[in-house]
């Protein structure tokens, strides 16, 4: 696939079934995430793959935050939070490990992270695989950091759901560059 046509033919799937990536191709793809611009390399993009029983620990962990903190919730919305996990099968959690730094805010180390989740998904494009990236209630929660046992510098920026893109394909819409772009001269 031509460099510029990954690019301009990436879409988040409606629905990602098996297979997954296998590990040969994870790691390569883990290094163009890695690739991703880092102000005084500082290398603050973690990923935690999710697959298998993992994926079962990361219902219980969300079904059990939702019913604990989330209040007068319906049991439909617990199902739920508690099926979530299952859209794909692989999760990547996307994290951010914050480096206290003189010239590098928190933020800026954020926007990495979030570089390194867009190298991601056009690597698993160029694989022919898919991913969509989702955050919601989940994403940005300590509670939800400390029950994955990330470090309290450590923020969830959010969760790539990978698979094999599979049921109805998303038409992409026509993008007309003028409604985005403004020129200074």
């Amino acid at each position: 696939m031509k460099e510029i046509d990954n690019i301009l033919t990436r879409n988040s799937p409606l629905q990602l079934c098996e297979p997954y990536p296998s590990d040969e191709q994870m790691d390569i793809i883990y290094k163009a995430a890695l690739r991703a611009p880092d102000h005084a390399w500082l290398r603050p993009s973690r990923f935690l793959q999710v697959t298998g029983d993992g994926l079962d620990k990361l219902s219980k962990i969300f079904y059990q935050y939702a019913k604990e903190n989330m209040g007068d919730i319906s049991e439909d919305k617990l199902i739920k939070y508690k099926k979530a996990p299952f859209r794909a099968p692989m999760i990547i959690i996307l994290i951010t490990n914050v480096t206290n730094h003189p010239s590098v805010p928190e933020h800026e180390q954020m926007f990495s992270t979030a570089a390194a989740a867009q190298n991601i998904l056009l690597a698993l494009h160029a694989f022919k695989f898919g991913g969509i990236w989702r955050t919601g209630k989940f994403a940005m929660n300590k509670d939800i950091e400390k029950s994955l046992g990330l470090a309290s510098n450590q923020k969830i920026l959010g969760f790539l759901y990978v698979g094999t893109p599979c049921g109805k394909v998303k038409k992409i819409p026509e993008i007309k560059t003028d409604d985005f772009v403004s020129k200074l001269q």
